[in-house]
C-alpha cells in the first residue's frame, strides 16, 4: 500500500515539479472521485486550467467556484453535457482542441450502474459511458496530450485489478450478469489503454479501482439486487466510505507521481519518488510498464490478472476490443438522433 503520508507528501511538492499552467479535463467532475480530485488538483497545482465536464450545471457551477476559491490563479471552466452521446464527446473535444494546445491530464470518471437502457445513438448506456465515451475522448485528445512537455497522463478510474475474461457475444453487456459484466468491463478498459499506449507510448495510463467512494453511480438503477445494494449502502456506507479528502489525494498521486511513469526513460514522469515509493509494475508485467491496472491503494494489480491479461494479449483480443468499440462508435455516429 501507498501510504496516505507519503501520497500527502508527494502532492505538495507538485507546484515544485511542474512548470505553472498545467491543463487538465476531467470527464466526470460533479461527484464523487471526480469532484474530490479536481478540488485537491486545485488546491495544489500552481495556477492551473481545468475543464470540468459533466450534466449537472448546478453541481458544476458549485465545484467551480470552490476551485476558484483555493486557487485564485487558477482557470476552472465547466462545461455541460452528456457524455452518452458520442456526437457530444466529438462537440466537447473540438471546443477544447480551439481553446488549448496541449493537455496534461486526462482524468475520466464517467459512469452508471443503470442498464437495459438504449441511447438515442443505439448503444448501451452504462457501456456507452464506461466504454464508448472515455475511449472517444483518448482518441480525440491523445493529439494535445502528446504535445504536453511536463506530464502526460491519462487516467480512467473505473474496477482496475479486477480484469477476467471478455464476452465478445454480449460486448455491450446487454444480458451479463453483474459479475460477469464487471470482469468483461475492467478488461476491455485495461486492453483499450494498452491499444492506445501502442500508437502513443509517450503517455502513461492508469486504469483504477477507486475504492469505496460516494458517488452518484447508482442514480437511477432499479431491480432488486441493486435496491438491496443501494439499501445497504445507505445503512453501512459511512462506515465504509473513503473520506472524499482521501480520495482526492489518492487520485491526484495517481495523476502526477513517477511511479506511474510512461516508461523506463520518461522525461515526464511526473513527481520524483522518495519515501521508499518504487515504480509501479505495469500490466506487461514490468516496472515503467506504461499502462497500470492500479488497486484502491495504489498498487499494482496481482500477478494472477497479469496472466489473465496475457492470454487475452495473446489471442489478439487488444485489437479485437478496439476494432469493436471503434466500430461501435461509427455506427452511433452515423444514428440520426431526434433534435
Amino acid at each position: 500500500m501507498v501510504v496516505l503520508e507519503a501520497i500527502r507528501a508527494s502532492n505538495k511538492r507538485i507546484a515544485t515539479t511542474f512548470p505553472q499552467g498545467l491543463v487538465a479535463v476531467f470527464v466526470g467532475a460533479t461527484n464523487g472521485v471526480g469532484e474530490a480530485t479536481v478540488l485537491q488538483f486545485a488546491k495544489y497545482v500552481p495556477s492551473p486550467r481545468a475543464y470540468l465536464i459533466g450534466r449537472s450545471q448546478e453541481a458544476g457551477i458549485r465545484i467551480v467556484n470552490e476551485c476558484k476559491a483555493l486557487n485564485p490563479e487558477g482557470e476552472f471552466t465547466f462545461i455541460s453535457k452528456d457524455t452518452s452521446l458520442m456526437r457530444n464527446v466529438d462537440e466537447v473535444c473540438e471546443d477544447l482542441k480551439r481553446q488549448e494546445t496541449s493537455i496534461n491530464l486526462l482524468f475520466l470518471t464517467i459512469g452508471t450502474m443503470q442498464t437495459k437502457i438504449r441511447t438515442d445513438e443505439g448503444l448501451h448506456y452504462p457501456a456507452a459511458l464506461t466504454v464508448h465515451a472515455r475511449n472517444r475522448f483518448i482518441s480525440n485528445l491523445l493529439p494535445l496530450i502528446n504535445h504536453a512537455t511536463a506530464l502526460r497522463r491519462v487516467v480512467s478510474v473505473f474496477i482496475g485489478t479486477l480484469e477476467g475474461q471478455v464476452k465478445m457475444d454480449d460486448f455491450q453487456g446487454w444480458n451479463m450478469k453483474l459479475m460477469a459484466n464487471r470482469d468483461h468491463a475492467a478488461s476491455i478498459t485495461t486492453l483499450s489503454l494498452e491499444a492506445h499506449q501502442r500508437e502513443n507510448p509517450s503517455v502513461s495510463y492508469i486504469h483504477n479501482f477507486p475504492g469505496v467512494v460516494r458517488s452518484g453511480i447508482t442514480r437511477g438503477t432499479a431491480g432488486p439486487l441493486l435496491t438491496a445494494l443501494k439499501t445497504v449502502f445507505r445503512l453501512i456506507g459511512p462506515l465504509v466510505y473513503m473520506p472524499s479528502k482521501e480520495a482526492g489525494d489518492r487520485h491526484l498521486f495517481l495523476s502526477t507521481s513517477a511511479k506511474y511513469a510512461a516508461g523506463a526513460h520518461d522525461p515526464t514522469a511526473g513527481v520524483p519518488l522518495s519515501n521508499g515509493i518504487e515504480v509501479a509494475r505495469g500490466t506487461n508485467g514490468k516496472a515503467g510498464g506504461g499502462v497500470y491496472s492500479i488497486d484502491a491503494s495504489g498498487e499494482s494489480a496481482k500477478p494472477v490478472v497479469g496472466q489473465t491479461l496475457a492470454g487475452l494479449r495473446s489471442n489478439g483480443m487488444v485489437e479485437t476490443v478496439m476494432n469493436t468499440i471503434e466500430a461501435d462508435i461509427q455506427s452511433a455516429l452515423a444514428t440520426k438522433v431526434s433534435a
